[in-house]
């Protein structure tokens, strides 16, 4: 029997598409941007003490290779020829911070999450520093002092990991963000590996000068990292260097495919939802929440709370877009801490089910503060209340309360990002895993009272980083030029209650904020158990932090 002919489709591009919750491998037609097969695997978070929250680098690895091990068996069933894929794109959660050998491709640690917050104490004592006059920080970066981005975390591990400070001594020792730590993996590891970031990636750092586009002496110095162990900076969109897996990858067909794409997972949506004109904006809900406004090749400062950031360089001689960012750190998270802390679901889609049976929140009003409160506030003390408790309220109201948290977040970033644009927007673009749920979408467009539009295809992360790595130099098969982008058909959400009522709603909101802020204090915490961590936190203070913080758990949780 004749074997079955291979279905041609025309050039091919892969996306990794590595996120906080899950990684995934999508493989996308380069002519018409359908998505033809992906895969996902869903990851693990550590919290080994309060506040801290890691991954294993070597977890995150591993799951790149099943994905795209999987989407090529996939493939091959659907008789499409996997050697079609001509490039490979990677989009990341940004700010998680990785450091490794470079000898022996081993993390020297856990990967410390962008959503940690060990570094509160750090920042409290850096800050410290920054003459009131001239807030250089901000000025170079664009981004607060915030235990948020990568800088802080780098200066925890070094002050604070035995085994780090003895590798960068001995100049083994490299950083990364997770597309670091991906693309020098990928391209061979310690076989030559290629050790880069763009500058999505690299403007999250707070060592990265957003205005030189290099990494800034100044701040290296501020926050006491050597340069040695830094990647060297790329455009989002060039050949940063071949496939090369050690790992026996079935899919060997990708061996020797260029790593062409590299965008954080916010710049990889705004490209993937073609926002590449001033003004234009979206939204994307996953773990947390991040409105972008693109300010084409102007870096705006906010004046209102949000975060100037580089948007995407897509290609080493083209010009720098920026964009100004409203981050909020919990919005499916709060989903997934509802299902895993309280077992209030079975699995994170029973929260629409719930929630429509409720209709209401009957007064209950939650902030998902688990990190402290981001954009537009920077309040690391705030933690998470639920309030407006009556006998009457139950998990339907409660889950109700937590999609009602994540409208009123975005709609407070909005607000911020209405005031520094001048031009409110008049709809707003979203994309992410939480826009599968429809009356998220709609209890959105009731709360900002304008419409909300969804693209019928919501993997626009992705699809960024795959149009990125398609249209680097020397790959050439995907157009960025208007005239060639793929319409995208849409899903609308029109407002449904009247101005007033989401007022109302809005204020009542805004109160319980307020009553979120101030219950933290930025004490270091106690490494005892840790061989590879050492720490000089006197041990009284230690004692005393920890009565306040068990005293305040049993008063938020009614325990008397």
């Amino acid at each position: 029997m004749a074997a079955a002919k291979k279905a041609v489709l025309g050039p091919l591009v892969g996306a990794v598409d590595q996120g906080t919750s899950s990684t995934r491998f999508l493989v996308f037609n380069s002519k018409t941007a359908e998505l033809l097969s992906h895969h996902q695997v869903e990851l693990k978070q550590k919290f080994p003490k309060e506040g801290w929250v890691e991954q294993d680098p070597k977890e995150i690895l591993q799951s790149v290779y099943e994905c795209i091990e999987r989407t090529c068996e996939k493939l091959t069933e659907l008789n499409i020829d996997i050697s079609a894929i001509k490039a490979i794109g990677v989009s990341n959660q940004r700010e998680t911070t990785v450091v490794w050998d470079k000898y022996t491709g081993e993390p020297l640690y856990n990967a410390v999450v962008w959503l940690d917050l060990r570094t509160q104490g750090t920042v409290e004592m850096l800050s410290k520093r920054i003459p009131g006059n001239n807030n250089f920080v901000k000025s170079k970066t664009g981004l607060p002092l915030s235990t948020y981005f990568s800088a802080v975390k780098l200066h925890w591990i070094l002050e604070n990991v035995r085994k780090v400070k003895k590798a960068v001594e001995e100049e083994r020792a490299l950083f990364g963000t997770i597309d670091s730590w991906l693309i020098w993996s990928l391209t061979g590891g310690p076989n030559g590996g290629v050790h880069c970031t763009d500058v999505t990636n690299a403007s999250r750092t707070m060592l990265f000068n957003i205005h030189s586009l290099e990494w800034d002496v100044e701040l290296c110095e501020f926050f006491e990292v050597p340069m040695t162990i830094l990647p060297n900076i790329r455009s989002s969109s060039e050949i940063y260097g071949l496939m090369k897996i050690s790992h026996s990858l079935k899919a060997g067909a990708l061996e020797g495919v260029p790593l062409s794409g590299c965008l954080g997972d916010q710049s990889a949506a705004l490209v993937g939802q073609m926002c590449f004109q001033d003004g234009q904006a979206k939204n994307t809900y996953g773990t947390g929440c991040f409105l972008l406004c693109n300010t084409g090749q102007k870096c705006v400062f906010s004046d209102h709370g949000l975060l100037t950031t580089v948007a995407y360089k897509l290609g080493r001689d083209k010009p720098v877009c920026y964009a100004l960012e409203g981050s909020v750190a919990i919005a499916g998270a709060v989903v997934r801490w509802l299902k895993d802390n309280l077992g209030i679901l079975k699995s994170s889609d029973e929260i629409e089910k719930l929630a429509k049976e409720a209709g209401t929140s009957y007064g209950c009003y939650f902030v998902p503060a688990f990190s402290g409160l981001y954009a537009p506030y920077w309040e690391p003390s705030a933690r998470g209340i639920i309030c407006g408790l009556t006998q009457f309220t139950n998990k339907q109201h409660i889950a109700f309360a937590a999609l009602e948290a994540v409208c009123f977040q975005t709609r407070e970033i909005l607000d911020a990002m209405n005031k520094d644009c001048g031009i409110p927007l008049s709809h707003l673009q979203v994309d992410g895993g939480m826009t599968n749920n429809k009356i998220l979408m709609q209890l959105q467009a009731d709360i900002l009272c304008i419409p909300v539009v969804k693209p019928s295809m919501p993997e626009t992360t992705a699809l960024g980083a795959a149009m990125a790595a398609g249209a680097a130099e020397g790959v050439g098969v995907w157009s960025l030029e208007p005239e060639d982008l793929s319409a995208v058909t849409m899903e609308r959400f029109e407002p449904q209650i009247n101005e007033e009522e989401s007022e109302i709603r809005y204020s009542t909101w805004k109160k319980a904020v307020q009553k979120s802020m101030g219950w933290a204090t930025g004490q270091p915490s106690s490494n005892a158990g840790d061989p590879n961590i050492f720490c000089s936190v006197p041990l009284g203070f230690f004692i005393v932090t920890s009565m306040v913080m068990l005293i305040g758990a049993r008063y938020i949780s009614g325990v008397p």
